[in-house]
């Protein structure tokens, strides 16, 4: 297993550290950051072979391009695992059947459980070494050219939207044989160091929490050391009392929730307590076939309706985006809503939208506040689509050029299994 040397990085206005600015051409983030000018239709026909198409399948304006999208979990959960371990173990076994060479991953630091250090997996059993959450900013892609110095020609990548994309920018001129994508889901990341500091608001003892998790029954979840286990509700979390930085910028903009040009996302918004997995294209399913035998399936749900918290998130956006403070809910009624979220808000499919949503009017509304010359470059058709039903639409000079005319997203007709496993 191997970890790049850390050369430092060049100071970038809005950068997440994928790893692109510490290569030998750090010019190359120019062209390759989602954060400059994205070009998601492009690129998605590069990769998947054809850009998303809500006509086609209304959820792809939401998702993005896929061929299924599953529940999912393996029928034996591996121990350290975030959730049953699809991710590391897809990387475990595509080196096992020798499909790649080698696995760019993150594992945690020695020093640090929740810091994320990139590492080049080449042995199978190395991958467990890879499971779990980490928190913070990890320079993936610096390992790219150490890969291809060691003779690697098939590689995997197991990374966030910020780092996919990047890969993919310049896929075409790294000169592997093949890359395969496990992307997974990445939304208000932050420092490592923030997020120690978020820990300490949560429990006294914050070093004895050895795991936490947002779930979709609108409860986040720790794990101690000892074993113990406890669950917060979302509406009791102490969110309101972050500095206003806790979350940079980078992420607050960020419109590739999904993961939408890796070959498979695994994630959880939309499977019900188990994995969701979306399936983009021939390399995803061929990933996926690995676990023939070991991994559960099945159609994914969608309950409730969205339109009412994502109103509400919108409000609450419009005032923070504004440099106001937060309405909060009196203490008295948070148990009440905390109670009732999980039983009638939206699950499955519709909370992945409804978090969708939430992310597209975050961007737009971020962007007009804070970098208004930007928003005409950063952000895409797909998204202005998302957050037109919520009456947000592009004001003179927020449409770049290459506009069209986006699909409405029309994801509340009901979806029959066949048509999500197709």
């Amino acid at each position: 297993m191997l970890t790049p040397d850390m050369t430092p990085a060049p100071h970038r206005a809005l950068c997440t550290d994928c790893g692109v600015s510490r290569s030998s051409d750090p010019k190359r983030c120019g062209r390759a950051c989602q954060f400059i000018a994205p070009d998601y239709p492009g690129l998605e026909k590069a990769v998947h072979g054809r850009s998303r198409d809500g006509a086609f399948k209304p959820d792809e304006v939401f998702f993005g391009v896929h061929r299924s999208m599953v529940r999912a979990r393996l029928a034996e959960p591996r121990p350290g695992a975030q959730w049953t371990g699809i991710a590391t173990r897809l990387g475990e076994a595509m080196l096992a059947s020798d499909m790649v060479d080698a696995v760019l991953a993150v594992a945690p630091d020695a020093d640090d459980r929740w810091k994320p250090v990139p590492v080049l997996v080449t042995r199978p059993e190395d991958m467990a070494r890879c499971r779990g959450m980490r928190m913070g900013f990890a320079p993936l892609l610096s390992l790219l050219e150490p890969a291809a110095a060691a003779g690697h020609k098939r590689i995997a990548v197991i990374g966030i939207p910020c780092q996919v994309y990047a890969l993919r920018a310049l896929e075409a001129e790294l000169g592997f044989e093949a890359i395969y994508v496990v992307g997974t889901p990445c939304s208000d990341n932050t420092t490592t160091e923030n997020f120690h500091a978020f820990l300490a608001r949560l429990d006294p003892e914050p070093d004895t929490i050895c795991y936490l998790e947002f779930r979709a029954d609108y409860r986040v979840e720790l794990r101690y050391d000892d074993g113990r286990v406890r669950t917060i509700p979302f509406l009791k979390l102490p969110i309101s009392d972050l500095p206003a930085d806790f979350f940079p910028l980078t992420c607050r903009t960020c419109v590739d929730y999904t993961n939408a040009l890796s070959d498979i996302t695994v994630g959880y918004m939309g499977g019900e307590g188990n994995q969701w997995l979306i399936v983009r294209n021939e390399r995803g399913a061929a990933m996926l076939d690995l676990l023939e035998g070991e991994i559960e399936l099945e159609a994914p749900g969608s309950k409730g309706r969205r339109e009412a918290p994502v109103k509400g998130f919108m409000a609450n956006t419009e005032r923070a985006a504004g440099g106001l403070p937060l309405r909060r809910m009196p203490d008295f009624m948070r148990g009440i809503v905390a109670w009732l979220q999980p039983r009638t808000g939206p699950r499955g499919l519709e909370f992945a939208r409804a978090r969708l949503e939430m992310k597209a009017i975050e961007t737009v509304l971020h962007l007009r506040r804070r970098r208004p010359a930007a928003i005409k470059h950063m952000v895409p058709d797909h998204v202005w689509a998302l957050v037109e039903r919520y009456g947000l639409r592009p004001q003179e000079g927020e449409r770049g050029s290459m506009a069209a005319n986006p699909p409405e997203p029309q994801s509340d007709a009901p979806v029959s299994p066949r048509q999500l496993t197709e």
